[in-house]
């Protein structure tokens, strides 16, 4: 990894964009180079802050937080461009996020400008009436039903059931033989909130699900597929809090599960969906309340522009830059349409591709974006390092890169190439206002 975090450096300045085209590896575009707004002090832009290693570093406040922060309220207090705080925490309730943040930053921040990574789940009707096993750590009961689960097991209510499920740990044996409870339903569905405080009792009790079909009383039976379904937030392999160095994340914790269940039953674990940054769905549900904000304030003007500011280039980068491909697709498969509609009208036998609408279950839930692009913002306060030694063949070091990335996105290079890199988010929010020459009044 270390190459290509160097290879970053500076991405933005002429000579390196030059080099960049040379070198045929990574694309040669810079979001704050291109057109110009119109000036007009109504945003027709939105802000996606990452918190970890931009706003803050474990309970500390990052200084140039407050800093930023200045210019995106007015005197009344209120923001002068719609903003949502995107994490991939999932340990809280939005509102519980929503009150650090407030206390940290000094401006009053709703949970309707939160996303947590488990933010999404709120569209997945179809589980919110099923029994589903939740793992992580803090107040997951609650979580699950705030985000609209009514039949809800945790692995300490399953541990407590079961007690000779869990033997990693000799202390925690029971100390007298005992039979299973076995007085919770049947399991239909697993939700994976965040890494847990227990890894190994996580670890057995949920492959002991699935393997068994949601019944602990039952053995397992690892031939048989497919397993329950498993919907998993926050694919982080590290994150950055008061140590020097990156700290253990979910996604290690499901790199665990997956190479687990792989090795006992030899197939892959299959997931449900998979939230969390960089994932579309996350994004979608962000945007959705960048739009919910703007009519809320009764800015007329569409928001066209999304800037998604982050320090991880293999989660904030990725998905701001993966969300932006989604949306230059959705603008890709419109124009078609408007082509093939010429064509039939002019009578052209013209051959066109068949241009089919999406299905994805996240779009129906929330509506279309209105968003045209979504510019990534690489900040240096993070996991991102500046300081490390640029290699003299950057091609080489892309090829030796190794993918922190979660299994199931493969890893490209265009899609961890940020729009800009910044010192800090002080320095992020001065170069988007001048990018749209947004002067609130």
């Amino acid at each position: 990894m270390r190459g290509l975090l160097s290879f970053y450096r500076g991405l933005c300045s002429p000579s390196n964009r030059q080099a960049r085209r040379k070198a045929g590896i990574v694309g040669s575009r810079c979001g704050f180079c291109g057109t110009q707004s119109n000036g007009k002090p109504q945003p027709r832009f939105g802000l996606l802050f990452d918190i970890d290693g931009v706003l803050v570093r474990g309970r500390m406040p990052i200084p140039a937080a407050k800093k930023a922060f200045e210019k995106l309220v007015d005197s009344q207090g209120k923001f002068v461009v719609p903003v949502v705080f995107v994490t991939n925490a999932g340990n809280c309730l939005r509102q519980t996020k929503a009150d650090q943040l407030s206390h940290i930053l000094g401006v009053a921040i709703t949970q309707d400008q939160v996303v947590m990574s488990h933010s999404p789940l709120r569209m997945f009707t179809k589980f919110h009436d099923k029994c589903v096993l939740v793992s992580g750590q803090g107040p997951v009961l609650e979580i699950a039903k705030n985000v609209g689960f009514n039949n809800v097991v945790s692995v300490d209510m399953l541990r407590e059931s079961f007690p000779l499920m869990d033997m990693v740990d000799h202390n925690r044996r029971p100390k007298l033989p005992s039979n299973p409870v076995g007085n919770l339903p049947m399991v239909e569905a697993v939700i994976l909130f965040g890494e847990p405080i227990r890894w190994e009792t996580h670890l057995q009790l949920i492959i002991d699900i699935l393997l068994t079909k949601g019944n602990l009383s039952n053995v397992h039976q690892s031939q048989q597929m497919p397993h329950l379904p498993l919907l998993a937030c926050n694919m982080d392999l590290m994150w950055m809090a008061e140590a020097h160095s990156p700290r253990f994340g979910h996604g290690t914790f499901l790199v665990c599960l997956e190479n687990i269940y792989k090795k006992i039953t030899g197939k892959d674990l299959k997931y449900e969906a998979l939230m969390g940054k960089p994932s579309e769905l996350t994004y979608h549900f962000a945007e959705y309340l960048i739009r919910s904000q703007a009519m809320e304030r009764q800015w007329k003007l569409p928001v066209t522009s999304l800037y998604a500011i982050g320090d991880n280039l293999m989660t904030d980068i990725y998905g701001a830059n993966l969300y932006n491909r989604y949306l230059d697709e959705r603008v890709a498969r419109k124009n078609a349409k408007a082509v093939a509609k010429m064509v039939s009208a002019t009578g052209s036998t013209t051959a066109l591709p068949q241009v089919e609408e999406s299905h994805n279950h996240w779009e129906s839930e929330l509506a279309l974006p209105s968003a045209t692009s979504c510019k990534s913002v690489l900040v240096c306060t993070g996991v991102y390092n500046p300081n490390e030694e640029v290699p003299p063949d950057a091609s080489h070091c892309i090829k030796e890169t190794v993918f922190h990335g979660h299994r199931d996105f493969r890893f490209d290079p265009a899609l961890v190439e940020p729009d800009c890199i910044v010192h800090d988010v002080a320095d992020a929010v001065e170069r988007i206002f001048d990018l749209e020459k947004f002067v609130p009044h």
